[in-house]
């Protein structure tokens, strides 16, 4: 799908809706479901019961395999949390994909999928603080509302603001009381100081019971590969403004092998933390990358 910037703000709900109708038909059931509140009892695992809910102490102890059953909620509660920061507004090489596009447009499209099932749905905004938390509410006013507060931040202009989700997540932690859905949309730039409280961070969500899903999103061309010509260049931080003038075959080697090792970082703690990651380039489309990330979790379910 080809969006310019101008025709997403314009028209964020009807694309997003197009978004979700050219992939809806090929999920066999929902991808996402009302959360297990309280343990009721325990039956014998049936051929295809899905091996999240197998109770491995019991198996540990008995030598079979007995699957959780619970008391379930009917309905899902889910908050979207996008990082407006500075750093969410680098681009593609040829300016047609920010990364604070692809939030929007996939938090978006996740508001349709909610929305057509009658799920409640709050929007959270980011950047060095918490600056916007929706109440979470299913009607269609409301998600209206969500929309268009998503419209508002791709048309905004960027300004220079750190990122500092640790803060954030810790306040959408203790300000959503019921357990839902967290989905988070950020290329998780914070400064390398804030590193232990943001991995805090997503324990205190999922120590609430929350269940998180991150879409760590990055530019994979010059923000991962480090793909530039070996000339003299003039790099500017986003986020502080810092500039910095050199060749870039002068710190490539080493540019490349640290952002391996930041994102191993935070791969391994979202293994460590039971977080769902979904690493996405902006040379993926919005649609490719839901996909296959609904298509994964319809399977597991």
């Amino acid at each position: 799908m080809n969006i310019t910037q101008h025709t997403l703000a314009d028209s964020l709900e009807l694309i997003a809706r197009q978004v979700v109708e050219g992939f809806i038909i090929g999920l066999h059931k929902s991808p996402f479901h009302g959360f297990s509140v309280e343990f009721a009892e325990h039956r014998l695992y049936n051929q295809g019961d899905a091996l999240r809910h197998i109770d491995w102490k019991v198996y540990g102890r008995t030598d079979k395999l007995f699957v959780k059953k619970y008391e379930e909620e009917t309905n899902l509660r889910c908050c979207l949390v996008v990082d407006t920061s500075a750093s969410m507004h680098f681009a593609t090489k040829d300016g047609s994909m920010r990364k604070i596009d692809f939030a929007c447009l996939a938090a978006a499209g996740l508001i349709q999928l909610l929305k057509r099932q009658l799920d409640a749905s709050a929007l959270a905004l980011f950047d060095s603080e918490l600056k916007y938390l929706s109440e979470c509410r299913s009607s269609h006013t409301h998600y209206r509302m969500l929309t268009h507060e998503l419209e508002k931040q791709l048309r905004a202009e960027p300004k220079q603001t750190a990122t500092n989700a640790a803060k954030a997540l810790h306040e959408v932690a203790e300000q959503m009381h019921r357990r839902s859905l967290i989905v988070v949309f950020s290329d998780m730039m914070d400064d390398a100081e804030h590193a232990d409280e943001l991995f805090a961070a997503l324990q205190h969500l999922k120590y609430n019971k929350h269940e998180v899903i991150l879409f760590h999103i990055m530019e994979g061309g010059r923000e991962v590969a480090f793909d530039f010509d070996n000339r003299p260049y003039e790099f500017v931080d986003m986020e502080t403004g810092e500039r910095l003038k050199l060749q870039p075959n002068q710190v490539k080697d080493v540019y490349i092998n640290k952002m391996e090792a930041f994102r191993k970082e935070i791969e391994n703690k979202c293994h460590q933390y039971h977080i769902d990651m979904v690493p996405v380039d902006l040379s993926q489309s919005v649609e490719q990358v839901l996909y296959s990330f609904l298509l994964k979790r319809n399977k597991m379910l």
